[in-house]
């Protein structure tokens, strides 16, 4: 099993660190999957047990000027990894002037990211300041409870208004509840709603659009036959809200929500050659 990668491009670093950046936010700890192709940040906090999932995945090829790998077996090859994002984030903020990052997967003492950092000195040569992050391997057996999530039979996909404008709403909720609902329909209206006993309030969005699927007939969706006027909600956690928006350093090219009526919202990042999906269990 081995792993090496390296990027030299500063726009290209940058971008990973921001989205490592978003990750850290969000998990404490996640699953970085590593394919040929593709890199993987996963979160899976059973859903049924309260907890948020997440699902980040960015093609290899637009970040890495080198990127080689080999997996457990030739059947299977990719690389699961454990570890605390916040710790590769760290170490690639101190990356932001360098000329190269070289990331290995190592085993000295246990299982290791050395992420190696090549920055500019005055003299001419370079310096280079190490970090070895710890990892856990995942064994074969355990990959299958890092699948994609399956994206639920949503009753309204809606697209999301400007994301700093809904931070700094939910921002200001977040004083008076745990708990925010998010409402919208088919008409590209949506709500945030707060309720408690002291205190209603709620904002309104409307002409947002709903992305082409909410209605296509090949989607499997429960939106269809649906009244376009009528809301779909669901009632979440606001903390966990409010971390996806307040971690988003991405500033994705769409962004967007679908609702199950009463038991999940899904939110989808979208940014060229990024995309995030975060979903937040409802609460009864």
């Amino acid at each position: 099993m081995r792993f090496r990668a390296k990027i030299v491009d500063l726009a290209c670093l940058n971008h990973f660190s921001r989205i490592v950046n978003t990750i850290a936010r969000l998990a404490k700890t996640c699953i970085l999957r590593l394919t040929v192709c593709k890199l993987y940040f996963i979160l899976s906090d059973k859903v049924a047990n309260g907890g948020a999932s997440m699902w980040c995945e960015l093609s290899q090829g637009n970040f890495f000027d080198e990127f080689q790998m080999e997996g457990v077996a030739a059947e299977h090859n990719e690389i699961y990894l454990e570890l605390v994002p916040e710790n590769l984030s760290r170490a690639l903020k101190t990356a932001q002037s360098a000329k190269a990052v070289k990331i290995k997967l190592t085993n000295k003492y246990c299982p290791c990211l050395r992420v190696a950092v090549e920055l500019p000195s005055i003299s001419g040569s370079s310096r280079i300041v190490t970090h070895d992050i710890p990892v856990g391997v995942i064994p074969r057996r355990m990959w299958n409870d890092f699948r994609e999530p399956s994206v639920p039979d949503f009753d309204v996909s809606i697209y999301l208004p400007v994301l700093k404008t809904m931070k700094s709403v939910v921002e200001r909720m977040k004083n008076l509840s745990n708990f925010i609902v998010i409402e919208a329909n088919l008409n590209g209206e949506m709500n945030l709603k707060i309720e408690t006993d002291l205190v209603s309030v709620t904002t309104h969005f409307k002409d947002l659009g709903n992305p082409p699927w909410a209605s296509e007939d090949r989607c499997q969706s429960s939106a269809q036959g649906r009244d376009l006027e009528s809301m779909a909600e669901a009632c979440i956690d606001i903390k966990k809200l409010q971390q996806l928006l307040a971690g988003q350093q991405v500033n994705p090219t769409k962004a967007l929500c679908n609702i199950v009526c009463k038991r999940i919202v899904h939110f989808i990042l979208l940014h060229e050659e990024v995309s995030l999906q975060y979903f937040i269990p409802a609460v009864a």
